[in-house]
């Protein structure tokens, strides 16, 4: 097996693997075994980077709610100036993002399926990485609102936890039906009739 110098080269090969892993087998149906053999480091190393599959599950999950977070940022980089179709844009961007990764579904949705009840440590970085993105959105839905293009009605933070909670639905019939097609009409139907003033 391959070593290194760099003292991040075997967390970051470990991270990578357990991400590809738990997305496409699941938490459960992966072992400790098998992300190193896929990392192409000796099991003992594991040990030295994280206490338990439990903690390397809640730092995996971590890592992936900053890759959200910087994918909406490189998204709203090149959106339209109105905050309506700058939603629109950035859920229209994560939509090919799930194409081209095969319907695979959201990794923060499929570990709440699977370790929400069983572990605190998961559950409390899963709240966390929703709460974030569910305030980046009503950032925007506030934005929306001020402009006159979404209801004012109801107020941001709840319309940006109803939209969340649809998407993350939609995310599951995606990986069910395995195309994107509960992701196009979610969003077609919260920006242009559900949310419209």
């Amino acid at each position: 097996m391959a070593r290194t110098a760099d003292k991040t080269d075997i967390p970051r090969r470990l991270t990578a693997a357990g991400h590809e892993l738990f997305t496409r087998c699941g938490y459960h149906a992966t072992g400790i075994q098998q992300i190193t053999d896929q990392a192409g480091v000796p099991k003992g190393s594991f040990y030295n980077h994280f206490e338990s599959k439990e903690a390397f599950a809640a730092a995996i999950i971590q890592h992936y709610a900053q890759w959200v977070d910087e994918s909406w940022e490189r998204c709203l980089s090149d959106a339209p100036p109105g905050a309506h179709e700058a939603v629109r844009h950035v859920f229209t961007r994560f939509i090919a993002h799930h194409e081209q990764q095969g319907c695979q579904g959201c990794l923060v949705g499929n570990f709440a399926a699977e370790v929400a009840e069983t572990s605190a440590l998961c559950c409390g970085v899963l709240n966390t990485a929703l709460a974030g993105w569910r305030t980046r959105l009503a950032e925007l839905l506030r934005r929306a609102q001020a402009e006159g293009s979404v209801r004012t009605d109801v107020d941001a933070d709840t319309l940006a936890t109803f939209f969340w909670d649809a998407w993350e639905g939609a995310l599951l019939r995606m990986k069910i039906e395995h195309h994107t097609q509960a992701l196009k009409d979610t969003v077609a139907l919260m920006l242009d009739h559900l949310l419209r003033p």
